[in-house]
């Protein structure tokens, strides 16, 4: 179900990627966003189709993983936390698949939504594309650690 609009889950500027943003350039992302409602087992995005939405989770827990005939989990991603931002970075296919584990509420922003942020704000869209990557950074170096361990 696809509803517009935010929830009271987590807060917005409680989200780690919004880090350093201005209250009108959180205002603005909010007005833009939209609310997505998905039960447990619901598939959230499909690894290899297209799509151009991001996720931020604000309620709920999802399993990511890759592959279809013998699926590995990559990981479990919890409330504050967000997915799909590659979509948003490149046009390129998803590069895994989200399920939702619990009840989950979503607020999502489009690659439009990011191009109108950039227009309206670009020094607070500067601030959240750095806040992207380094968390983007945090979570290679993390995987970095399993594979190593792995020996």
């Amino acid at each position: 179900m696809d509803v517009p609009g935010p929830t009271p889950a987590v807060r917005w500027e409680k989200i780690p990627i919004f880090a350093g943003l201005q209250p009108s350039a959180l205002d603005f992302l909010i007005a833009k966003a939209r609310k997505i409602v998905a039960r447990p087992g619901e598939i959230i995005v499909r690894e290899g189709e297209t799509g151009n939405r991001m996720f931020l989770i604000r309620s709920g827990q999802v399993r990511v993983r890759k592959g279809e005939s013998d699926p590995v989990e990559i990981a479990i991603v919890n409330p504050g936390d967000f997915f799909g931002e590659m979509c948003i970075l490149e046009t390129l296919p998803r590069t895994a698949t989200v399920e939702a584990l619990t009840d989950c509420v979503f607020s999502t922003l489009s690659s439009i939504n990011f191009y109108q942020f950039y227009e309206a704000m670009p020094s607070q869209y500067s601030i959240l594309i750095l806040n992207i990557a380094r968390d983007l950074s945090r979570r290679l170096r993390r995987r970095d650690e399993v594979f190593a361990a792995r020996g």
